[in-house]
């Protein structure tokens, strides 16, 4: 089975043969929603933005007579739904197709020059009209400056207007806009710090090629992100989005269920759909469950072998950033979703950047637009906003987050030297555990973090240290949100023969005495603290559970907690 993995030009698929999951009623609803000016459709990367984009503008462009255009779809759902109706819109209007996807510079300077440059490469498709009669003098020395890049600031924004202008005035027909990527040099800017300069540019060409522009057909527009309107699409009434919890376009990005089904029995590997669905499932777009094309293709290619291959297309800047750099309360809502737990959160599909470090919905919709989080249900609270269910879509997003985790608290260190400080805590060496652990608490938590609620922040920060742990080989219980009298946290192997861990952990304010008595009046509450928590584990039988399911080696540990010092106390059974 021959899947397009990194192709993004559809007649290119088309001329190989390749194998093609067939997503051209994309088309059939593009045209059928007349009614909508401009469409800014957003999904996350590798999900076929781009792919039905090109197939859109090769269904659509007047560059290919009808039978070329015929050829390329022949056989396809588009070419024979409703006896070929919409085969009338074939190769029938001009098309402008521009992507931003390599606009990502370290600073705007170079960030400027790269859009002159992609504008000026978008306009060479149309050098035929410095010939044409139907054209001003002025307006062909607008188009050759904007080709040899020596157009000002104004002429640069104004050039996707000013292009759908020309053609108009060429062939008398209106043109389709097509914009793919629309919001990465958007992102960039935001990561690079040059985010308003970058937004006033976007907000000033989008604005002039969209608001009441007589000579624009219609326009689709895709990202991953919904940047908020008031902030890019400023005064612009004539504009609907569909986001990945809007119902339109549900089925074209992605694979749906029937679908990978069938691509898994094409390739003989039906046997193994029920694991390559947990590591690649999970997504809902539009109410429609889809799976990770990127990761489902690529997975096929390799004969089924289960590996992160969505994840490592991109260095997760952000999603790091979000991740370790969070507030207390944020990183405990991620413990829960990290035990498979789902979250109800208010999801802003309108995106502002600068709202990331100082509010937490804005890092919920960013991780949940972005693929990193999927909404098992979507409803409408009192005031009309989204309230998701929000969870981990997947085994595949899973282990990112894992590994994010892992090198956060490895800080350093390496990730080798984290997994040595997991396994002396596996194994029960509690004495190499302790010296390692106190260098993990020294470079990774602040005093500002336990602050708010001390023990909802150690046992978060035990069960972010357990996330490194393999959950094919081991299942990690948190009981924190249970009733009273069940054990904090559970570390249980699927190997009976493998020690099973209990950790009950306590926490106290630091006491009220003079600098030069408080390391040894401390010193003496922790041990006191964690000597509790140890038996509570007995007094409380915290081990029945693990003793009835057969484990012959359990350790117990006490944890007690004092900013960034602790105390741990243990015995095995």
């Amino acid at each position: 089975m021959d899947l397009p993995i990194g192709y993004d030009d559809f007649r290119e698929i088309r001329d190989q043969q390749l194998n093609f999951v067939d997503k051209s009623l994309f088309i059939k609803e593009v045209i059928d929603n007349r009614a909508v000016k401009v469409s800014v459709i957003t999904r996350p990367r590798r999900f076929g933005k781009t792919l039905n984009l090109s197939m859109l503008r090769y269904f659509l462009t007047v560059k290919l007579n009808p039978q070329k255009v015929a050829e390329l779809f022949q056989g396809l759902k588009i070419a024979t739904i409703d006896n070929g109706a919409y085969t009338e819109y074939q190769g029938k209007y001009p098309v402008i197709f521009i992507s931003f996807k390599d606009i990502k510079s370290e600073n705007y300077t170079l960030a400027y020059e790269k859009l002159c440059a992609l504008l000026a490469k978008t306009c060479s498709e149309y050098t035929y009209l410095e010939q044409s009669t139907n054209i001003s003098k002025t307006d062909k020395e607008i188009l050759q400056r904007v080709l040899s890049k020596t157009a000002d600031r104004a002429e640069v924004e104004d050039s996707l207007r000013f292009l759908t202008s020309i053609i108009f005035q060429h062939h008398g027909i209106k043109p389709w806009l097509l914009i793919d990527e629309y919001d990465t040099p958007i992102q960039a800017g935001y990561v690079h710090n040059y985010y308003n300069e970058m937004i006033g540019f976007m907000r000033g060409m989008l604005g002039a090629a969209l608001k009441t522009n007589q000579n624009l057909e219609r326009a689709v527009i895709t990202g991953i992100l919904r940047i908020a309107k008031e902030s890019l699409f400023s005064g612009l009434n004539n504009v609907a989005v569909y986001s990945l919890l809007h119902s339109g376009y549900g089925q074209h990005f992605g694979f749906t269920e029937e679908e990978v089904s069938n691509l898994l029995k094409e390739a003989n590997l039906s046997d193994k759909e029920k694991e390559i669905k947990k590591w690649y499932n999970g997504y809902v777009f539009g109410g429609i469950t889809v799976y990770n094309p990127w990761s489902i293709a690529n997975c096929l290619k390799d004969k089924g072998i289960l590996r992160p291959y969505w994840v490592n297309t991109s260095d997760n800047h952000l999603i790091k950033t979000l991740v370790t750099q969070s507030s207390p309360e944020f990183k405990a809502q991620f413990e829960l979703l990290l035990q498979d737990k789902p979250i109800s959160k208010m999801i802003d599909e309108n995106m502002v950047f600068g709202d990331l470090s100082n509010n937490t919905q804005a890092a919920w919709s960013l991780l949940m637009m972005s693929g990193y989080l999927k909404a098992a249900s979507s409803t409408l609270n009192e005031r009309g906003e989204i309230v998701c269910e929000c969870a981990i879509p997947n085994w595949e997003v899973k282990a990112l987050y894992c590994n994010i985790i892992e090198a956060w608290l490895g800080n350093g260190y390496g990730m080798e030297w984290y997994q040595s400080f997991l396994r002396y805590l596996l194994s029960g060496d509690i004495e190499k555990f302790t010296r390692d652990f106190g260098q993990v608490l020294a470079r990774t938590i602040s005093v500002y973090d336990v602050a708010h609620n001390p023990e909802a922040f150690y046992h978060g920060f035990m069960l972010g240290l357990a996330a490194g742990l393999d959950q094919r080989q081991y299942e990690i219980k948190s009981n924190r949100e249970s009733e009273a009298g069940r054990y904090d946290i559970a570390i249980i192997p699927k190997d009976l023969t493998k020690p099973a861990i209990i950790l009950e952990i306590k926490s106290i304010s630091p006491p009220k005495v003079s600098k030069s008595k408080l390391s040894k009046v401390l010193d003496a509450l922790l041990i006191r603290e964690a000597e509790k928590a140890l038996e509570q584990i007995n007094h409380q039988q915290y081990i029945l559970e693990l003793v009835q399911r057969g484990f012959g080696n359990i350790i117990k540990i006490g944890l007690a907690f004092s900013g960034k010092e602790f105390r741990v106390t243990s015995e095995s059974r």
